[in-house]
């Protein structure tokens, strides 16, 4: 078996030598086949496919990485695919990029070869938001966009996410059959280009005001950020795309006392400042939570590079700055909208918002509470634009998210927005001063007294490359022929397969199909008879598989909010402990 896959291999590097590919690439694959096998079998044991973001890799040579040429073959594609779908038809598209290393490139190369296809081309000047190329697909009227970006992956990689007419990444059949006209194009030959540069026009500051003026048809509370217009607000952008348009967006909204932290509104696809450019991670926040510190802020903020998920610090009543996980990010501004709808009369049965099937069952209740529609989609941000669509002219969407910090309030945009959510997360802090006289943390601990205390823990297991891939498979079988009996005590009653789409009541042994989700993905789902539910996803972008943890208990007061945190944590990690993932 290895030696078939090395003269595989050796077969597609030797093929690489021999195109129409030029001479530096071609140097660097005959170093690889000279000195280096292992990053030789890396490179070109197979092709990059769409996962559940697009096309995304480690940039260098050979088709299993990111460069020109699989950004090339995956563009004349998606062209092809494009002129299948559209027949008949002036196609136009958007194209955008983050800052990472080789996005401009990118972006042009993908402009260069629409433009040859004879579609009309809309390309931004310069680095910009990704939901703002949503918006610009939706705005232009476009057929499809292309964003460059790996999001908050780690520096040495790049990604391609496609989008379709609504705005939203692919989803099936487009996505499988996008890959389908891709592996048709085995020659650089059949990537068209150097043709009617003409069809390209640039975008610029114009039209990010059309899209700042979206962002702010959200505002709920104007009278509050009024009287708060002062409210101190940190943000960093982490070198990346949202440098411009987070602080204009704020001042649009009408606050007065945003901080930038200078060392970070450096614009570098090296990400010098921090080790990963992922809010999620406390040291990723270090800079922004420290300036927040010294400054006394009210909220530290801080956007991805491609500026669509959003990273929330808030100052607890000890004066410590506590980073948000993604779920409370996102129960803060569901509650904070539905709060808002229901007392401006805008609730009346035919709203809804939506959430992922591995985030907190919070927004659950919360949801309940003011009698709006929750709807449970598979990861990834397609999916809630997918029930957008099917729900377009029925009912009116609120606002929706993801435990991976992402939130989408309104519909003008159909994936996660960074921008937006910073926006309003300013505006719900100044609404909670202005109503309420407390700050958004103090808000967030009155929620969990009224609707339970729900506390979530997650574990992404890492397992690179060729070998790696194979061992998660590995894990997902084991798992399903062997799933834990119970959990810290209480036993598994249903056991959830979003790859049959079923659902097993573990005492009857009786099998049910899963309601509201006709999307399979490899994803196993465990809940207890106390609550508890625990998920297992492999990651559709990453060498990894992630572990979601999600437990509840009753919280009668703010009082007993630290010691019902300690317990909820100290039963995740006794959780994790069982599943042998410390």
């Amino acid at each position: 078996m290895a030696n078939n896959l090395d003269q595989n291999v050796l077969a597609k590097a030797e093929a690489w030598l021999a195109g129409d590919y030029d001479a530096q690439t071609k140097e660097q694959v005959k170093y690889l086949i000279d000195n280096d096998k292992n990053e030789l079998i890396e490179s070109f044991y197979k092709d990059l496919e769409f996962g559940t973001g697009g096309l995304r890799g480690i940039m260098g040579v050979g088709s299993n990485r990111m460069n020109v040429y699989t950004v090339g073959f995956a563009t004349q594609g998606l062209a092809n695919y494009l002129k299948k779908n559209f027949e008949g038809e002036q196609i136009r598209v958007a194209i955008a990029h983050d800052s990472r290393n080789n996005s401009r490139l990118f972006a042009e190369h993908v402009a260069d070869i629409f433009a040859s296809n004879g579609f009309e081309v809309f390309l931004f000047d310069a680095l910009r938001p990704t939901p703002e190329l949503s918006f610009a697909i939706r705005e232009l009227k476009c057929q499809s966009g292309v964003v460059i970006t790996a999001s908050h992956n780690p520096k040495e990689y790049n990604g391609y996410k496609a989008y379709w007419s609504d705005g939203s990444q692919v989803t099936e059949p487009h996505d499988k059959n996008i890959i389908a006209e891709v592996a048709k194009i085995t020659e650089v030959s059949q990537v068209l280009t150097g043709k009617n540069k003409e069809n390209i026009t640039i975008l610029g500051a114009e039209f990010d005001e059309k899209y700042l003026e979206a962002i702010h048809s959200l505002s709920l509370s104007p009278e509050s950020v009024k009287k708060y217009h002062d409210l101190k607000i940190v943000y960093t952008p982490l070198h990346g795309a949202g440098v411009n348009l987070v602080p204009a967006s704020l001042k649009k909204f009408g606050f007065t006392n945003v901080i930038s932290v200078p060392e970070q509104t450096v614009i570098d696809g090296n990400f010098p400042t921090v080790e990963s450019p992922n809010p999620e991670e406390r040291k990723t926040m270090a800079m922004a939570i420290e300036l927040a510190r010294k400054e006394g802020a009210d909220i530290a903020m801080a956007t991805d590079p491609d500026s669509d998920r959003i990273g929330v610090a808030l100052r607890n009543g000890k004066g410590e700055y506590v980073l948000l996980n993604g779920n409370q990010t996102l129960v803060l501004l569901m509650s904070y909208q539905l709060t808002r709808w229901a007392e401006l009369g805008l609730i009346d049965g035919k709203q809804y918002v939506v959430k992922t099937i591995v985030t907190s069952t919070m927004p659950d209740a919360v949801a309940e509470h003011f009698r709006v529609k929750i709807y449970d989609c598979l990861t990834g941000f397609k999916y809630i634009a997918k029930i957008i669509r099917e729900q377009e002219g029925k009912t009116k969407y609120i606002g929706g998210g993801e435990e991976s910090f992402g939130y989408l309030a309104g519909d003008y945009v159909r994936d996660k927005d960074g921008v937006s959510a910073c926006s309003l997360a300013a505006e719900a802090a100044a609404w909670c001063r202005d109503t309420k006289g407390m700050t958004l943390y103090e808000w967030l601990q009155d929620l969990y007294v009224k609707y339970g205390f729900y506390r979530e823990g997650l574990v992404n297991v890492v397992r690179k490359g060729k070998d790696g891939a194979e061992q998660i498979q590995n894990m997902m079988v084991e798992f399903r022929a062997n799933p834990p009996k119970s959990l810290c005590g209480s036993p598994v009653v249903k056991i959830y397969d979003y790859k049959t789409l079923e659902v097993l009541d573990v005492e009857s042994g009786e099998k049910s199909s899963i309601e509201g989700i006709s999307d399979h993905s490899n994803v196993l789902q465990w809940l207890t008879a106390d609550g508890t539910k625990v998920s297992v996803r492999p990651s559709g972008t990453e060498p990894k598989i992630k572990f979601y943890f999600g437990v509840k208990a009753p919280l009668a007061s703010v009082d007993e909010f630290e010691a019902v945190q300690s317990a909820l944590d100290a039963k995740i990690e006794a959780i994790k402990a069982e599943l042998k993932l410390v």
